[in-house]
C-alpha cells in the first residue's frame, strides 16, 4: 500500500467547470489523485440519491472517500446539551459516510476556553466513548473515527490530546493536520526533525499499526501570536507561512507509511494535493 492524496471538497478550478460533486471522482482520477473528502462542515445534508451516485462514481474511478463531520461539534462543551447534540452530529456523519461508501469521518474536538485543558479532555473522552458505543449499536462499527488536531491555541486538539482520544478505542485513527500543529505552535515545523518528532509521538502513544495508516490534513496556514490559526493559504501564495510538505513526504516514503493526505489549501486543494503526490512518488 502507498499513501493516497486528494482534496477537501471542491476546488475553485473544479467549481468553475462543473456544477455537481458527482463529477469529482472522474475529475480527480484524470488529474492523477485517488482520494476525496466530502465536506459536511455546515451540517449533514446528503440525500440518498446523491449518496448512491457518489458511491458508484467513486468506485468506478478508484477514488476512496472520507467525510468531514460538522465543524460545530464540540466534544468538550461544558453544556451537556451541546455534547449530546455533538453525538447526534457524529451519528448523522456515520450514516452519511456509510451511504456514500466513506470509511473515515474527521471530527473536531471543540474548545477549552472556559475550563482547564484537563477538564476539557475528560469531557471530550466521555462524549467520544458514548458516540462510539452508540455508533456500534446502530451498525456503524466499520466507520473509523478520526479526531483532528486543531489550529487555534484555545481549542482542544494539540497532538497529545488527540492521541489521548485515539487511545480510547483501538479503531480510532488520528487526523494529523500538520498546518494546524504548525500554526498553534507558531511555526515550529522547520523540517524533518519536527516531522520525525510528531510521527514518533504517534507511534509511541498508539502504535505502529495506526501510525502506518494515519489520516492527515495538509495546508499552509497563516497564524497569529498568541491565537494560532488565522487562515488557510495556497502552496503558491503562502506569504512565507509553512509548513513545507517535502520533508514530510520524504519521511513517509522512507518509513513506507500509507496515510491518506487530504489537502485543505484555499481554493487550490486539488492542484496542491497533486504537487504533494508527485513529490512523494519522486522520492518513493
Amino acid at each position: 500500500m502507498s499513501a493516497k492524496f486528494g482534496p477537501a471538497g471542491n476546488s475553485d478550478g473544479f467549481s468553475s467547470k462543473y456544477k455537481s460533486t458527482l463529477s469529482a471522482p472522474l475529475y480527480l482520477k484524470e488529474m492523477g489523485l485517488d482520494h476525496y473528502e466530502y465536506q459536511c462542515g455546515r451540517g449533514v445534508k446528503v440525500s440518498d440519491s446523491l449518496a448512491v451516485a457518489l458511491k458508484e462514481k467513486a468506485s468506478e474511478n478508484d477514488i476512496s472517500l472520507s467525510l468531514h463531520a460538522p465543524y460545530f461539534i464540540s466534544l468538550s462543551s461544558i453544556e451537556e446539551e451541546k455534547r449530546d447534540n455533538s453525538i447526534r452530529y457524529i451519528l448523522e456523519s456515520c450514516d452519511a459516510a456509510k451511504r456514500i461508501g466513506a470509511e473515515r469521518i474527521v471530527i473536531h474536538s471543540g474548545s477549552c476556553s472556559k475550563i482547564s485543558r484537563e477538564e476539557a479532555l475528560e469531557l471530550a473522552k466521555d462524549t467520544l466513548i458514548r458516540a462510539r458505543k452508540t455508533a456500534v449499536e446502530q451498525g456503524f462499527e466499520e466507520i473509523v473515527f478520526c479526531p483532528e488536531t486543531m489550529g487555534k491555541v484555545n481549542q482542544l486538539g494539540n497532538l497529545n490530546e488527540v492521541l489521548e482520544l485515539c487511545r480510547l478505542d483501538d479503531s480510532f485513527v488520528p487526523c494529523i493536520d500538520f498546518g494546524h500543529l504548525n500554526a498553534r505552535e507558531f511555526g515550529f515545523i522547520k523540517g524533518k526533525e519536527e516531522y520525525e518528532k510528531i510521527l514518533c509521538e504517534v507511534e509511541n502513544k498508539i502504535g505502529s499499526d495506526r501510525l502506518k495508516v494515519f489520516h492527515s490534513h495538509f495546508s499552509k496556514i497563516m497564524f497569529t501570536v498568541p491565537g494560532g490559526e488565522k487562515k488557510h493559504m495556497t502552496f503558491e501564495n503562502n506569504e512565507g507561512y509553512g509548513p513545507d510538505f517535502e520533508p514530510l513526504m520524504e519521511i513517509v516514503a522512507k518509513k513506507n507509511l500509507s496515510p491518506i493526505f487530504v489537502c485543505e489549501s484555499a481554493g487550490t486543494q486539488d492542484i496542491d494535493a497533486l504537487a504533494m503526490k508527485n513529490y512523494y512518488l519522486s522520492v518513493r
